[in-house]
């Protein structure tokens, strides 16, 4: 079992959903049955732990597992001995505090001296410490949102998405604490063979990410405008040219960024460019 990747996934839920798709597209195929707490990879040298999200962080600390994917906010919470490798970029969301709708916020110092239940208190309390409030911590292990409606505490520090249970619970949100995504984790003592493993998945991982980030462009340009158009597209080295039956005229190729998308087709067009096809890519190597 030494020259197979043991990694720790949340077994359920929004997270598992997002990981296991991303898994999938770099190529790893896997069979998960029904109630199945172990899955084994067909073509890549790996073992799937599917486990609570509260486990994962200690799974992989005490070498159970090698490598995990987890919250960052449960990282942070649990303070195991690991370490981050790669942030993922998916299950974004924020560690936020609220408080009733109706009372007026002044700042972070009208904390003090206030009650705030929680699920995250190790990190509340270095961010109350950061700001130097000092506050009563309530933990609590769930239903958070409903603690100042029946007394429990005048604050929540919770974790937020759209924010509309907070709405529906009568709170607002008025301080963000951490903004939380997924990231892969490992253990500090792995071997060599499972680094190089790690590696492998590691360059499937980001190439599956750049891909998500980019987009392939086809366009025609007049050849007077080529060089214009060269600024506007330059692609990882420079964008690609092919004559076209119109002496006049060649087919550019290129890549862009997704970020840059619209103003770069606005530039283009402006610039002369006809007949723009953009293209998905699958995956994109560096």
């Amino acid at each position: 079992m030494n020259d197979i990747l043991r990694i720790a996934v949340q077994k359920s839920g929004r997270l598992s959903e997002d990981s296991f798709a991303l898994i999938k597209e770099c190529g790893i195929d896997f069979q998960n049955g029904i109630g199945q707490l172990k899955a084994q990879a067909t073509n890549f040298p790996a073992e799937f732990l599917l486990l609570r999200d509260d486990d994962i962080p200690g799974y992989v600390a005490d070498g159970v597992a090698d490598i995990g994917i987890v919250g960052e906010n449960v990282m942070l919470e649990k303070s195991k001995d690991t370490e981050v490798v790669h942030r993922l970029g998916f299950s974004k969301c924020r560690l936020s505090i609220a408080i009733p709708k109706n009372e007026e916020y002044k700042g972070i110092k009208g904390l003090e001296g206030k009650s705030i239940a929680t699920s995250y208190p190790r990190i509340l309390r270095h961010f109350l410490e950061a700001n130097q409030v000092s506050a009563d911590i309530h933990e609590i292990s769930g239903s958070v949102e409903i603690a100042p409606s029946i007394g429990l505490a005048e604050a929540i520090c919770d974790l937020v998405s759209s924010g509309s249970t907070l709405f529906t619970n009568g709170l607002k949100e008025v301080e963000v604490v951490l903004k939380s995504e997924a990231v892969l984790i490992r253990q500090k003592n792995l071997s060599e063979s499972k680094t190089n493993l790690l590696d492998k998945l590691l360059f499937r991982i980001k190439s599956v990410q750049n891909a998500r980030k980019n987009k392939y462009i086809l366009l025609n340009a007049p050849k007077s405008k080529v060089e214009e158009i060269k600024k506007l597209i330059p692609g990882m080295r420079s964008p690609s040219l092919m004559e076209l039956a119109d002496k006049d005229w060649v087919s550019m190729h290129s890549v862009i960024n997704e970020n840059d998308f619209w103003n770069v087709i606005e530039a283009l067009r402006a610039a002369g460019a006809e007949g723009i096809l953009v293209v998905p890519i699958e995956k994109m190597i560096l």
